[in-house]
């Protein structure tokens, strides 16, 4: 007689609401999570303007976004476009499902967590009314809806909404929401205001407004010095584009302003025209800045030949700029807050940024110690400093060549070299000391209390020769 064979009951393989939640916030900053909300508004815009607005110098004047929060709410209100309808059952699901219809061009919701994650990292209470052509609605997502682990839909109804566009308002928010919100508004503000002047840089740059608690937002864009002037060795910055797997990329690094001197690098805060924080590389992605004025290995510094980020290098800074229609090509992180360092495409153009950064750190070695003629350099090719945008308006006038390693064109400036010391008649000395034994040899030496401590040095080297030599 055949053994009854025992029949198991099905094993459930639902999704935890509760751990969805929990862990899509967990591993992004709230200041991070409302950029991802202003990417909506962005990719709004993108869905409604015509083509010729689009491809336009400022493709988003007349739109703006406006958040406002205090330690009880949280908004975020645009006018750009709304939620479209037919986008309702993938716009608010947990996730990017395979039939999502194609994207616009130029957006960069790639994983369908953004939004989601954004409102859950706030609170947990949110309405959402939105306005898109002849739709008008509104959605609530309540406490309730976040507890409950059977109910995954979220009811849809009609209401009157003045302009096109969206409103998320969030209540109810988390402890830590509201500590930064309320007691420690102020600094969370200046974190908020920072970022978004510099990863909407751009952005803004071409029209687009954003106000955080009624005060606007001014961008932040890396400039780079570019001689007027087609004279031999100017001043220009290096130059890389191409189109590979079907990225467009646009790669320049150069100078942000003539190189320091060695007490200007050395002190950031007595020479502001210098800081560390407008140097090294910025990663854009559609627009949007996914890294900003990176110094570390990620960028290669201190990689295949180029030195780490010391103060020397204080002037250089780089831009480059990924342009896809399909947006997961491009090389960014989920968050689209950081460079996903293992993407081939990334690894293929980081080869060009440190071909480009070479330029310009072996350049600052050779006029290391002779920076007033170096700068003599930038005043006679009449140089000015140029955005991402005005740049690559100026590559349409340079001869680029054809790259071999990876396919493309460059332009390499040939920048102006230093006479050669003769070794055995001219030797360069350096050193440091206090800043504080600085001023009694100054006033020892009758010397004007603003000389530049390279002089002081010289004039001490001076005194000591002559009674030397006496």
């Amino acid at each position: 007689m055949s053994k009854k064979v025992k029949e198991y009951a099905a094993i459930s393989a639902e999704p935890v609401k509760s751990f969805f939640v929990s862990m899509l916030t967990r591993d992004i900053h709230l200041e991070d999570a409302i950029l991802d909300l202003l990417d909506n508004c962005v990719d709004g815009i993108l869905r409604s303007a015509s083509n010729e607005s689009l491809n336009g110098s400022e493709p988003y004047k007349g739109y703006w976004a406006e958040i406002d929060f205090s330690k009880d709410s949280f908004s975020i209100r645009d006018n750009c476009g709304g939620i479209p309808c037919k986008l309702h059952d993938y716009a608010f699901r947990m996730g990017r499902p395979h039939n999502r219809p194609l994207d616009t061009s130029g957006t960069v919701g790639v994983y369908g967590i953004g939004m989601k994650r954004a409102i859950f990292k706030i609170g947990e209470h949110c309405w959402i009314e939105s306005k898109n052509e002849k739709d008008e609605y509104c959605i609530e997502i309540t406490p309730d809806w976040i507890a409950s682990e059977e109910d995954w839909s979220i009811p849809v109804k009609s209401a009157t909404v003045k302009e096109e566009g969206t409103t998320i308002f969030v209540k109810k928010l988390h402890k830590g929401t509201m500590a930064l919100f309320g007691n420690d508004k102020k600094a969370f503000s200046k974190i908020l205001h920072d970022k978004i002047a510099e990863q909407y840089a751009i952005i803004i740059d071409k029209g687009f407004s954003i106000k955080v608690n009624g005060k606007t937002i001014e961008p932040l864009p890396t400039e780079l010095v570019f001689a007027k002037d087609d004279s031999p060795q100017a001043i220009r910055p290096y130059i890389f584009k191409a189109k590979i797997e079907e990225v467009d990329v646009f790669l320049t690094v150069g100078f942000t302003s003539p190189i320091p001197s060695n007490n200007d690098a050395l002190d950031e805060q007595e020479s502001p025209k210098y800081s560390s924080q407008n140097a090294g590389w910025t990663i854009v992605c559609n627009d949007r800045v996914v890294l900003y004025c990176d110094r570390s290995e990620l960028t290669g510094w201190g990689v295949a030949g180029i030195p780490r980020y010391h103060t020397q290098f204080i002037a250089i800074a780089g831009i480059v700029e990924f342009r896809s229609n399909d947006a997961s090509r491009l090389p960014m992180t989920t968050t689209k807050r950081g460079v996903d360092a293992s993407s081939t495409l990334y690894l293929r153009v980081k080869d060009k940024m440190r071909e480009g950064m070479k330029c310009f750190t072996d350049y600052t070695n050779k006029w290391k110690g002779q920076t007033d003629e170096s700068k003599k350099h930038f005043d006679k090719t009449k140089t000015e400093q140029l955005s991402l945008a005005r740049v690559k308006e100026k590559v349409k006038e340079l001869t680029l060549n054809k790259t071999q390693n990876v396919e493309g064109e460059q332009y390499i400036p040939k920048l102006p070299k230093p006479q050669k010391e003769t070794s055995d008649s001219i030797r360069r000395i350096m050193f440091t000391v206090e800043k504080e034994k600085i001023k009694p040899v100054i006033d020892y030496l009758q010397m004007d209390q603003g000389s530049d401590p390279s002089d002081v040095g010289k004039q001490c080297f001076t005194l000591v020769y002559e009674e030397a030599i006496s």
